[in-house]
């Protein structure tokens, strides 16, 4: 029995050594993998509040691979311009480049033919990326085979009113069921948010449309699905998101949100459901249940009276947990947000917006 054992020791060493001297070729040797080297870029405008803090979460990425950032710099009316010049004077990885007209599109395009890297990966000045996010855009990137891939919109407000759009934007009333915003399994999707793409897909589909001020990442990974390509959503990549700190600056949001999502439904046809068209179907029945109201049809009153009844009772369960001041907020908030991308849909003129040319 003792030499049985002794045999089956051998054995097992030999096979222990062959492993280690002849590993699989399916499975790299642990800490001596190749990471890609990575691109990020951020097209900037107007962020003097976040940027200094939204650039030190990209270079500080516990990534194993080289990095690069480039800023694509708008006509800024703060300090915008001086922090990103200081920021790049003192870390090699940064570069700056001029965005003259100051619209995303033009600034994703001038960053993207600044950079060099085989992954490319988007974020926002307002955007805070956790410290593992491009090591799982990458890791995502190679398991999946997708050419884009990207994960959780994670909006967190600091004020009352911005924990109320936080929250309104997190939930399904706010902005319906996209896995970006409300999480979700893992698996392909129509679009998310940001985006980390392979430098071939992009060079595949010419960029972005610069024509697109807004909505330009749903018609970027529209053309990737029409041309083969697979948009993959994880929510493992998961990045903090500033909201925007009043009314006002909410509805203009919206508002250009829904003129240009009309865009992307003039320009490719079939990409409207009812998601997109419930914000629109709500403005025109209040309003034709004001008209009807004011000109004696009491019943016509119905429609915006229980819409107002919906917003406050959908806040109950949605506000759970947010400051009474925060939640005392959110019926305005998702009235804002609805009525805003409903107007600007219904108001969005033909001549917004062209084809692109083949």
């Amino acid at each position: 029995m003792r030499s049985v054992a002794y045999i089956a020791a051998f054995l097992a060493f030999v096979q222990y050594r062959g492993a280690v001297m002849n590993p699989s070729p399916n499975t790299p040797p642990a800490g001596n993998r190749a990471w890609p080297a990575v691109s990020v870029i951020m097209p900037v405008l107007n962020e003097e509040r976040h940027l200094a803090e939204a650039v030190e979460a990209i270079l500080s990425q516990e990534y194993p691979g080289e990095l690069e950032l480039v800023l694509a710099i708008g006509p800024s009316r703060d300090r915008t311009q001086e922090i990103a010049e200081k920021l790049a004077a003192d870390d090699p990885r940064i570069i700056v480049v001029p965005n003259p007209t100051g619209r995303t599109p033009h600034g994703l395009n001038a960053s993207i033919k600044a950079s060099q890297y085989s992954i490319v990966v988007r974020v926002d000045g307002h955007s805070l990326l956790p410290p593992d996010y491009v090591r799982a855009a990458v890791e995502t990137l190679e398991e999946t085979g997708a050419d884009n891939v990207g994960g959780i919109m994670a909006a967190e407000g600091v004020t009352p009113f911005e924990m109320a759009v936080a929250r309104a934007m997190t939930s399904k009333i706010g902005v319906g069921n996209a896995p970006f915003h409300t999480g979700g399994q893992a698996g392909e999707a129509e679009t998310v948010y940001l985006g980390s793409f392979r430098r071939t897909a992009l060079e595949r589909v010419g960029g972005y449309d610069e024509t697109f001020v807004r909505a330009q990442d749903w018609e970027m990974n529209h053309r990737i699905r029409q041309t083969g390509g697979r948009v993959w959503f994880t929510p493992r990549m998961r990045v903090t998101y500033r909201p925007r700190p009043s009314v006002r600056a909410l509805a203009k949001q919206y508002f250009h949100t829904g003129r240009w999502r009309r865009v992307v439904g003039r320009e490719h046809q079939g990409t409207l459901n009812l998601r997109y068209l419930a914000p629109p179907l709500a403005v025109v029945a209040m309003v034709a249940g004001v008209v009807a109201g004011v000109f004696g049809f009491w019943p016509g009153w119905v429609l915006p009276g229980g819409y107002a009844v919906a917003i406050v009772g959908g806040s109950v369960p949605t506000g759970k947990g947010l400051p009474t001041a925060a939640w005392l907020r959110l019926p305005l908030v998702y009235a804002t947000m609805h009525v805003s991308w409903g107007v600007g849909f219904l108001v969005s003129p033909p001549s917004l917006g062209r084809s692109r040319e083949p």
